[in-house]
């Protein structure tokens, strides 16, 4: 469950006739009656302004006009040059055209009603002493490729996607429900590097491998455990150079990754674009998409052009085919992708920072607004660098990659020996040891990184958790929960004797139940507590 108080803002267009015509409105409020809605028009200013400011930071050959006015040609430097005066800090032009696009955009967002509900929801996350999540969600294809991030309140005043007391990013309500996320306790990425189009800039893709493994191997926080044998390594990066499909699906699927990285070209298309896996092709949006939900992956990063970009057809945006949005129709949590085109030293810059963040056990839309900081800071306000990632998540996903300190106790030493001991033993197989439960959590599954691994069809890679819960760090009254997160389920034996179906939700347990994974007819195995200690 969201910890952080939501708001959801959905931007549409009215209809075909009036193409200025737009409706605002509140999807989801954190307080009653907060689900508001209010017509907005759009200006020739913003058109204006919009045109002047990919003109001067695009680095891509398209420029994209709003289609009620796709032929506006009007100079813009004299009305940014207008403004700025007014202002009392003289700046340059960039500056100007960066500010004058953030405030004229905050302006028409949150205008009246829609900008009284984000006022009263930043209020309550104030006064509950949280950081107010907001998700903004632009149904108009054309509209996306707007820099939405840079939206700023005053002058003075952070954009929205850099305050501290404001947690964004962009989602999609056109979603099916998530599933049941596993709560990770090591980030484990699959770093998968790209060919390098002839004709095109020369990505340093090794560089980029070499940057994102010293990062994370670099900066493992205290919380985690020592990687010994039967605590696999907090952080662990494994690098696929120019896979094969078939490469890629067969890695995925060997382990447990939580996040997938992509670094290469990539060629937008309705159904996603295309990632340029090797000289012999590549792998569309579409069949990615699949393939991560398939394998569980909560985020999926890529540092290739127009990832967060629709495709365009005779000049027309298509509705719901730029690949982050694909990827999260389709069912992944959370995507992280690139507006235009962003420089090999920039990239470097924000993975470095970003990993860190989620190493330190962070929320994913923290971590991207601290590394969207870090590059401000190196590059400047008045450079696009800080505007190009484009983070993108499921409109039920709390951001959380692996748990957080608060929620990661068991994985404390001191702590560990408050939970009570348990241990997991095989019925009808004498010579089989006992399997302990290490720091109140142990994972089962068929895949060989799980703490007990039973090896039957019937039994998923990643089956099912059992982890202690209790009230406070001090509390030894807790329980053992059974949490499947399996294809086929769990089994329980109740007290009259029958099997009771546990399936994509948690189980409280207690000392002598029997369980099995997967089928009725699987492994007997017994859930002990052990009195004695």
């Amino acid at each position: 469950m969201d910890e952080y108080p939501s708001l959801n803002i959905a931007v549409a267009q009215l209809g075909a006739t009036e193409l200025d015509n737009y409706v605002v409105w509140v999807v989801k409020s954190p307080y009653p009656g907060g689900s508001v809605i209010e017509n907005c028009r759009w200006t020739i200013d913003l058109s204006q302004i919009w045109l002047g400011w990919q003109e001067f930071f695009s680095t891509g050959s398209k420029s994209y006009c709003l289609p009620c006015h796709q032929h506006l040609s009007i100079p813009v430097l004299d009305l940014v040059a207008v403004n700025a005066g007014n202002t009392p800090h003289a700046q340059s032009y960039s500056a100007n055209l960066m500010q004058y696009l953030g405030l004229n955009l905050w302006q028409w967002l949150f205008s009246r009603q829609v900008g009284n509900a984000f006022a009263h929801s930043q209020g309550m996350a104030i006064g509950q002493g949280k950081t107010l999540r907001l998700r903004l969600e632009i149904r108009d294809p054309d509209s996306i490729s707007l820099p939405w991030e840079i939206v700023q309140p005053q002058l003075g005043k952070p954009a929205i996607s850099i305050d501290p007391q404001v947690l964004f990013s962009r989602t999609n309500s056109d979603v099916g429900s998530l599933p049941i996320q596993r709560l990770d306790r090591s980030i484990k990425i699959l770093l998968v590097l790209g060919q390098n189009i002839p004709d095109s800039p020369q990505l340093d893709l090794r560089q980029e491998s070499a940057t994102i493994a010293q990062a994370l191997r670099n900066h493992i926080p205290s919380g985690f455990n020592p990687p010994n044998q039967s605590n696999p390594a907090a952080c662990q990066v494994d690098t696929l150079v120019q896979p094969s499909p078939a490469q890629l699906i067969a890695q995925l699927e060997s382990q447990q990754y939580n996040v997938f990285f992509y670094a290469g070209h990539g060629m937008p298309a309705p159904d996603g674009g295309l990632l340029m896996l090797n000289d012999l092709g590549g792998i569309n949006g579409t069949e990615l998409a699949q393939l991560l939900v398939r394998c569980r992956v909560k985020l999926a990063v890529f540092n290739s052009c127009w990832g967060a970009q629709p495709y365009h057809q005779q000049q027309q945006a298509v509705p719901r085919s730029s690949l982050a949005e694909v990827l999260l129709h389709h069912g992944v949590p959370a995507v992280l992708a690139m507006r235009d085109t962003i420089a090999d030293r920039e990239a470097l810059s924000f993975i470095g920072t970003f990993t860190q963040a989620l190493a330190d056990r962070l929320s994913i839309d923290r971590a991207v607004a601290i590394a969207r900081q870090q590059l401000l800071i190196l590059y400047k306000f008045n450079q696009p660098a800080w505007t190009l990632p484009i983070l993108y998540m499921h409109p039920e996903f709390n951001g959380e990659l692996i748990c957080p300190l608060t929620q990661a106790i068991t994985e404390i030493p001191f702590i560990s020996q408050l939970i009570p001991a348990a241990y997991i033993r095989s019925i009808g197989f004498e010579n089989q040891p006992d399997c302990r439960i290490d720091r109140g959590l142990m994972r089962v599954g068929r895949s060989v990184d799980n703490d007990l691994r039973i090896v039957e069809s019937w039994v998923s890679q990643h089956h099912a958790e059992i982890i202690y819960r209790s009230r406070s760090m001090t509390d030894t009254s807790g329980v053992y929960y059974l949490r499947d997160i399996s294809r086929f389920g769990s089994y329980v034996l109740d007290v009259d004797g029958k099997w009771q179906k546990v399936h994509a939700q948690e189980f409280p347990l207690q000392s002598g139940m029997q369980l099995k994974f997967g089928s009725e007819q699987g492994q007997l195995l017994e859930f002990r507590i052990d009195v004695q200690i």
